[in-house]
């Protein structure tokens, strides 16, 4: 599938606007970003992906990201070392399962909202709001 047939079955404004929902409830920043077809390990380009977005620049380090590439029917969630050292890797297998799932039923805005809303809840359980402060380290758009 590529980059832009899965733009057109993606409802990126409800995707835009469950991050900012699960943001509200955390100082944690939540993006996702749609790569075109490329070889090489996804991986290590939703490493890259996550360098180049600054996802690592967070105050306390809680930033996740998910990586979709449809033209290899693959993707990866990523949790920087702040909210990796709280959850743990079963926690971002249990997300990926539950999003294949739905991507399989080509469910992929419900897929995505999903790992979302549950990306989300894990960072306000562990770094939640500071109402004395209002700030978006990241934006909430989808990275194409």
């Amino acid at each position: 599938m590529r980059r832009r047939k899965l733009l057109s079955l993606i409802d990126v404004k409800r995707i835009e606007n469950a991050i900012q929902l699960a943001e509200k409830q955390t100082t944690g920043e939540i993006r996702v970003s749609v790569a075109g077809f490329f070889w090489g390990n996804v991986h290590a380009a939703a490493e890259k992906a996550f360098s180049r977005l600054g996802m690592q620049q967070t105050e306390h380090r809680n930033g996740v990201l998910i990586f979709v590439v449809p033209g290899r029917r693959k993707f990866t969630v990523l949790g920087d070392a702040g909210i990796h050292a709280k959850v743990g890797q079963e926690f971002w297998d249990k997300i990926s399962s539950a999003m294949s799932k739905e991507f399989r039923a080509t469910r992929f805005t419900e897929g995505l909202i999903h790992a979302i809303a549950e990306a989300g809840k894990q960072l306000a359980a562990h770094f939640p709001a500071d109402p004395t402060q209002e700030r978006n380290e990241l934006p909430n758009e989808v990275d194409i």
